[in-house]
C-alpha cells in the first residue's frame, strides 16, 4: 500500500499537530504558517474537485468552477475509484457534521 511509503517520524509529528487543533480558526493560524497560499489553495481545490466528481459533475464543470487542471482532476478522480477512499471519508464527514448543525 502507498501509505507505507509515507510514513516516518516527521510526518506522523504533522499529523499529530493537525489533529491537536481544535477549531477552525486555529486550522487557519497553523496552515498559514505552515503553507504558501497556493499549497493552501492547491489542497483546497482538490477536495473540492472531488466533492464534484463524486456529486457527478463534468470535468468542463470542475475546471471552469475550481481552475483545477484535468490532470488535477483525473488524478483525483483516480484517488476516488482506486484510492484509500479518504476523500469520501472527509467530505461525509463534513456533511454528517453539517447536516447535523442545520437540525440544532
Amino acid at each position: 500500500m502507498q501509505i507505507e511509503k509515507l510514513r516516518g517520524r516527521a510526518l506522523d509529528q504533522l499529523f499529530k499537530a493537525i489533529l491537536s487543533l481544535r477549531d477552525l480558526e486555529e486550522c487557519y493560524r497553523f496552515f498559514d504558517d505552515l503553507c504558501t497560499v497556493n499549497e493552501i489553495q492547491s489542497l483546497a481545490q482538490r477536495l473540492e474537485v472531488a466533492r464534484m466528481l463524486r456529486e457527478g459533475y463534468t470535468y468542463h464543470k470542475i475546471e471552469t468552477e475550481t481552475g483545477a487542471s484535468t490532470a488535477t482532476i483525473s488524478r483525483v478522480k483516480r484517488c476516488l475509484n482506486y484510492g484509500n477512499d479518504a476523500y469520501a471519508m472527509a467530505l461525509d464527514r463534513i456533511k454528517e457534521k453539517e447536516e447535523k448543525q442545520t437540525k440544532e
